[in-house]
């Protein structure tokens, strides 16, 4: 039942919450565009439900000429390549409210797993033994409140098949919630660890 209702659930809560993103969208286009060169939104290619691809909206919070399709914790030195507006953007996980298009768009759910890299088969592998690419990605989900980037991608997905066996309104209800704390918090926030941002 939830399933059928889990698009229009996310279309509503976007549309209700614009007066409070969208004046903040703003303010911190304006400060990503005027400390650094480069475009505003950052851009990647991510695993969607069912193994389909779609392109994946950020605040750009990292340098321009940083190597291009290369996870964070890959990078040498990763926090030399991160700008200071970035810097507050990943603590705080602002850099992620361009997604709230993306829910808009249909690509993403506010709740679900978190989009895989495009190059992350090892992840997407992990998650088909739980049935975890069955269900729409998300902003948040279940793992992101359980460790987030500090998480290696086996327990990562096994935390992605613990909620697709609790999939259901009042499951999508505690996540939000409790992500609003972490993001608080700087919860789980690790350069370099093993999550993709």
């Amino acid at each position: 039942m939830y399933r059928n209702l889990k698009r229009p659930f996310d279309i509503l809560c976007v549309v209700i919450t614009m007066p409070l993103w969208l004046p903040l969208m703003v303010v911190l286009a304006v400060l990503v565009k005027a400390t650094s060169r480069g475009n505003v939104f950052f851009k990647q290619k991510r695993y969607g439900k069912n193994h389909t691809f779609f392109m994946i909206y950020k605040f750009r919070s990292m340098y321009s000429d940083t190597p291009k399709d290369v996870p964070t914790h890959l990078l040498q030195n990763p926090a030399s390549y991160i700008t200071p507006i970035g810097r507050f953007l990943r603590k705080s996980s602002l850099d992620e409210l361009p997604q709230l298009l993306n829910v808009l768009k249909g690509d993403i759910s506010l709740v679900g797993p978190r989009p895989a890299l495009w190059n992350q088969d090892d992840l997407i592998a992990e998650r088909d033994k739980y049935g975890a690419n069955s269900v729409p990605v998300g902003i948040t989900g279940w793992a992101q409140i359980n460790g987030r980037d500090e998480l290696p991608i086996p327990d990562k997905a096994a935390l992605d098949g613990e909620y697709v066996k609790r999939f259901g309104f009042i499951t999508d209800i505690k996540i939000l919630i409790l992500t609003v704390f972490c993001a608080l918090a700087g919860k789980g926030v690790k350069e370099g660890g093993t999550g993709d941002r």
